[in-house]
């Protein structure tokens, strides 16, 4: 595919006001992804909202399967933030297992909505190798895997998603990380690989600083209060929000979040620990607002081992003490520069929080957590992306003759 013709870029409005405007100009984007636009906001959102602020973007969920087999396939189409059209293929039961069958279904309908969009300049870019099985015939400009986890370590991973990868790594112009331990583990893949650790929209978060109303099934809890909330897999360590609720029945565990994959029966019942379930993006600088001690309750397990959570500078902007398990990207860098406390036994955690109820009264602590935070931010990250991405699609300049 020819590559898109040079035109006059716009300029970025950029919502850090300490992140310069960066002018570019980009094709259209696809983005195929395994999570869904309205599920949690987490990096694709962050990045393809602002992706959409200056272009078409088109982001491609998995295919809703129905219980019957009479509906015919078909498109949902769903508009978002700026503009930004969230796809879903609806397909019958009886292509369920039938991968072959179900990604060519997909194809065709994707294919004939794209042509209708007038889609001729455009680049992929993968959240999800699984998703190569639907596309692998489309002739991008550019191909980008994002790549923010480990997905093939994630509990019901299909057992084809490794090959999928190495195919993927095959067809990528770049590949962007979702943090330094998993560049470590990609980067002999491919060539050009990029660590782009989880960022923070430290706007959003700081509002947790200021006075503004306590949430209604948040106001009657009472303190201290430690907080997490992300969504409540096998990555969370029940085991040890179960020995801390033991240990100190005083402090309050408020656990926000989604349930997925993991049998809500399971999840420690104590009478201080309170689930309240999900809650949008928008509202959770209200609820960390009332936080005394914010957690990162992860267990060590093959799902972990490489994730960068976005909540440890989301936590840390909105001026909450934080406290986690030896993840390997909080260790580094916010455990290393004493901004996190890591603990790793439930007789550690509990030490670690006691300590942290007292940190909103360390001016060093916080000074150090501001200079450090004021060094990222997602405009900051979208910016450097967007470098590396107008570089592969400038044509070389030629030579001679």
């Amino acid at each position: 595919m020819p590559l898109p013709s040079p035109v006059e870029p716009p300029m970025r409005a950029s919502a850090d006001p300490q992140s310069e405007s960066v002018a570019y100009s980009l094709p259209d984007l696809v983005c195929f992804a395994h999570l869904h636009w309205d599920f949690v906001w987490q990096r694709p959102q962050h990045l393809m909202s602002r992706f959409a602020q200056h272009g078409r973007v088109f982001y491609v969920e998995d295919a809703f399967y129905h219980a019957d087999d009479l509906i015919e396939p078909h498109l949902e189409v769903k508009e978002r933030q700026h503009g930004l059209k969230v796809l879903v293929v609806h397909l019958p039961h009886r292509l369920r297992g039938q991968d072959e069958v179900a990604d060519q279904a997909q194809f065709e309908i994707l294919s004939h909505y794209f042509a209708g969009q007038g889609l001729t300049q455009y680049i992929c870019w993968y959240y999800t190798p699984m998703a190569l099985g639907k596309s692998r015939f489309f002739r991008p400009a550019l191909t980008v895997y994002d790549c923010m986890d480990e997905l093939a370590a994630f509990k019901f991973a299909p057992p084809t998603l490794r090959e999928r990868e190495q195919e993927l790594f095959e067809k990528a112009d770049l590949v962007f990380t979702g943090g330094h331990t998993l560049y470590e583990a990609k980067r002999q893949q491919h060539s050009d690989a990029h660590p782009f650790p989880s960022s923070i929209d430290k706007a959003h978060f700081g509002q947790a600083r200021q006075e503004i109303p306590e949430p209604q099934d948040q106001a009657g809890i009472a303190h201290p209060r430690v907080g997490f909330f992300g969504v409540v897999d096998e990555r969370l360590d029940i085991e040890l929000l179960r020995q801390l609720a033991d240990a100190y029945p005083a402090w309050q565990f408020v656990i926000i979040g989604p349930v997925v994959k993991i049998d809500p029966a399971t999840l420690p019942r104590q009478q201080n620990i309170h689930y309240l379930g999900g809650k949008d993006y928008q509202e959770l600088p209200a609820y960390l607002r009332g936080w005394d001690v914010a957690t990162l309750l992860f267990a060590d397990n093959e799902s972990t081992r490489f994730i960068s959570p976005t909540k440890t500078p989301e936590y840390l902007a909105a001026g909450r003490p934080v406290v986690s398990t030896p993840i390997r990207d909080v260790v580094r860098p916010y455990g290393d520069l004493n901004l996190v406390q890591i603990a790793s036994t439930a007789d550690e955690f509990g030490r670690a929080i006691e300590k942290a109820l007292t940190q909103t009264q360390d001016a060093d602590w916080r000074q150090r957590t501001d200079a450090y935070l004021a060094t990222i931010s997602w405009d900051q990250t979208w910016d450097q992306m967007v470098a590396l991405m107008t570089h592969k699609l400038t044509p070389a300049p030629v030579v001679g003759r």
